[in-house]
């Protein structure tokens, strides 16, 4: 490599160890302010020593100036010379300075204004003269550029020469942290897109391998077979007469056939034994990779005491940040979302939460107010917490607030409880700001943490006390490249729900089933819990095929539901793979895709979608806003039909009565009141089309809409149903919430 490459690689090299070594250095720089410091000033005069050193070598002067002054600014304060706050404040627009000469190469070798007025603050405020641009020299005077430098050196003597490109750079002068050192010399930096890659092909191949054992195992029955069909040729060959060379030559052919047999089924075991291995080996890869992805959410608190100590000042408060365990892991490509979510969760709790420094002090309060942000791991999941010590959160504000600004009606704030009320600041638009500032009052800072955490398959809960404080719980997954998932069954086809989502697996009985506030649900673990089909929910055909199916309780922040699918298939790890193409891109309810070993594509659920859709459809009925409840009169002779059709005309919020056939129902009518009947075809004693035929004949009920429901198909079977004056006439296996609604709906 010849020395201009070489000096073009050590200085791309320098920008990416100084980006991280200022980070430490702010962090530090704050810490400053706080009375035991002496840890945090030995750390900060470690890095800036070591980036002086670094920048004069590869002859950067100017960041080298910069960082002499803040080091003579370190040691004034160090000395009692200089204050704090005033050292604090200098160091971090050292920082800046430092940031903005790394993006400009030209600047960083001859220095700038802006720079020079840094310098000369810096030296102000430590008492030192002002250090000249070079380490030997007159200021101004442009320092010789050596060959190069090691990207971690330490600082050089300003009278040593710079190394030649031959000789071995200069042994390490502080060996403080010798197996910090050694991890780092450890690690490499590998390209974000390459380890998309590989995690795809980690995946594709345990599927293959999982294809792989499948086929073994269908060796293995043809084997069997085969097995099987010679012993039959050779018994049957015992039974004739054969002479003596026909004899040697059948006793030939069948120690034949069982070698062949032997080796046969020698060869599967070992074949098999090689599968496992296999797969137990691209599964460590997948693992590995998937582990290679994350990112320690250190790196993503790093600037978060520096911004609150900056939007403090700002709004003249006084605010400490707590960051616990922050060595867990995220998904890289979940950085930027996590990022986003804590900033603006941060953000709000200085603004919003912590009250101002004499508000405190009149409530008792001490007068630094506290934020903390913990982490903590549960199985794939990751739990974000943010709490302060604030004024909390009136709900009654809340729900006041949102009816001015007309968000919600008066008479749904009335019915709202506490924990609906809170739910109002994710709202888009929503805030509580009465002017616009820099900081707030917008109305989009929740809305943006809700749809972020969301996207990611998280859920947000927020729960606060007047007076004592906030606290908002973030609910993530680790990874999005590999998933713990239930596969279930919706007719042939497959879909999966992320594991940690699902509480519990269950099996509906019908008299398991209870209806609350017009919504059908089941106990589960004590508490009522919606009832809703899977398949109509996401808009597919049929529901429910008999009396006792199962259903997965799936839990989404405080809400849960009750699933009910088709049939269960397994548990197991998946790679997620985006849903590519036009049929599946943005379609609702669809995270990813997952491809299975019998060649099936899974389809992998968005769980808070589908509970969206499950808090509309399961809607409270008591709400002002609510759809009206109707009476709904509903006959077939199946029970499993009406327990299906009962579901979701309760999942609509109405009443249901039910009547196994014509007869039944209409005796029913001449001594109850009705808004609507939902009748079967095909019926003993009186069928759906002699029902209807009865009804409208009658003038008391023949304005009473009727909707045949039945499996007949045929445009014939429509016809007939419409001439016996039936308002609409629906298909069971097209039967969905939708389709029923709107029936319901234009009918009534």
């Amino acid at each position: 490599m010849d020395t201009e490459s070489l000096k073009k690689s050590l200085l791309k090299k320098f920008v990416e160890v100084t980006t991280d070594r200022l980070q430490k250095i702010q962090l530090g720089a704050i810490e400053l302010e706080k009375p035991s410091s002496e840890k945090a000033a030995d750390d900060v005069a470690r890095e800036l020593h070591t980036m002086k050193g670094e920048a004069r070598m590869l002859g950067l002067a100017a960041i080298g100036q910069l960082a002499h002054a803040a080091e003579d600014l370190l040691k004034s304060k160090r000395d009692g010379k200089a204050d704090a706050k005033v050292a604090t404040d200098l160091l971090l627009r050292a920082c800046d300075g430092i940031s903005d000469l790394l993006e400009d190469q030209e600047g960083s070798q001859r220095g700038t204004s802006a720079a020079d007025a840094l310098v000369r603050a810096l030296s102000d405020a430590s008492g030192q003269p002002m250090p000249s641009l070079t380490p030997g020299g007159g200021h101004g005077r442009k320092q010789a550029t050596p060959a190069a430098a090691p990207g971690g050196a330490p600082a050089a003597a300003a009278t040593e020469p710079a190394p030649k490109v031959s000789e071995r750079p200069p042994a390490p002068a502080e060996e403080e942290h010798p197996i910090e050192r050694r991890a780092v010399d450890r690690s490499i930096r590998v390209n974000v897109e390459l380890l998309d890659t590989l995690g795809l092909v980690s995946g594709d191949l345990l599927v293959e391998s999982a294809r792989a054992r499948l086929r073994s195992g269908e060796l293995d029955g043809l084997l069997q077979r085969f097995s099987r069909m010679s012993d039959a040729f050779l018994r049957f060959g015992e039974r004739f007469r054969h002479s003596r060379e026909e004899r040697q030559a059948l006793d030939q052919l069948e120690g034949d056939l069982h070698l062949l047999r032997d080796d046969s089924f020698r060869f599967v075991r070992r074949h098999l034994d090689g599968l496992n291995t296999l797969h137990g080996n691209l599964a460590l890869m997948a693992d590995s990779v998937a582990e290679a992805r994350l990112v320690l959410l250190s790196t993503v608190f790093e600037a978060f005491p520096r911004a609150v100590r900056d939007i403090s000042r700002q709004l003249d408060k006084e605010v400490e940040l707590r960051v616990e365990n922050t060595g867990m892991g995220v998904d890289r490509s979940m950085v930027g979302d996590v990022r986003d979510a804590l900033v603006h969760l941060v953000r709000n709790a200085v603004d919003h939460g912590i009250e101002p420094t004499d508000a405190r002090l009149s409530l008792g309060k001490p007068q630094v107010g506290r934020l903390s942000v913990r982490v903590r791991a549960d199985g794939d999941m990751l739990h974000l917490e943010v709490e302060d010590d604030g004024r909390g959160i009136d709900t009654e504000r809340l729900k006041a607030l949102a009816v001015a600004k007309r968000l919600i009606s008066q008479a749904q704030a009335a019915s709202y409880t506490e924990r609906q009320a809170l739910e109002l600041i994710f709202l888009p638009g929503f805030t509580t700001r009465e002017q616009v500032s820099d900081l707030s009052g917008r109305g989009v800072g929740m809305d943006v943490v809700r749809r972020k955490v969301e996207g990611l398959g998280g859920s947000v809960q927020v729960t606060s006390r007047v007076g004592l404080g906030t606290t908002v719980q973030l609910r993530l997954p680790q990874s999005l490249s590999l998933m713990r998932v239930l596969l279930v069954r919706l007719g042939e086809d497959v879909y999966g729900m992320p594991a940690a989502d699902v509480e519990a697996v269950i099996r509906i009985r019908p008299e398991d089933r209870i209806e609350v506030f017009g919504t059908v649900a089941v106990k589960h673990r004590g508490r009522p819990t919606a009832l809703v089909p899977l398949g109509p929910l996401l808009g597919l055909n049929g529901g429910p095929r008999h009396d006792r199916p199962p259903a997965v309780v799936v839990r989404h922040g405080e809400d849960r539901a009750a699933l009910v699918v088709d049939g269960l298939v397994d548990e197991r790890e998946v790679a997620v793979k985006p849903c590519g193409g036009d049929f599946l891109k943005g379609a609702p309810f669809i995270a990813g895709t997952a491809a299975l070993e019998d060649g099936r594509i899974a389809v992998l659920l968005h769980v808070p979608d589908v509970m969206s859709e499950v808090r509309r459809a399961a809607r409270p009925v008591g709400e002002a806003e609510a759809a009206k409840r109707f009476r709904v009169l509903l006959v077939d002779d199946s029970p499993i039909a009406r327990a299906t059709a009962g579901a979701l005309v309760k999942a609509l919020g109405h009443l249901v009565d039910e009547a196994q056939d014509g007869e039944e129902a209409y005796s029913k009518l001449q001594s109850q009141t009705y808004d609507i009947i939902l009748t079967d075809v095909q019926m003993p004693r009186l069928d759906g089309f002699a029902l209807t035929r009865r009804v409208k004949s009658n003038p008391g009920l023949a304005r009473l809409p009727v909707i045949i429901l039945s499996s007949l198909a045929s445009p014939e079977d429509k016809r007939r149903g419409l001439d016996a004056g039936a308002d609409a006439y629906l298909v069971k296996g097209e039967l969905g919430v939708e389709v029923l609604a709107q029936a319901i709906d234009r009918l009534t």
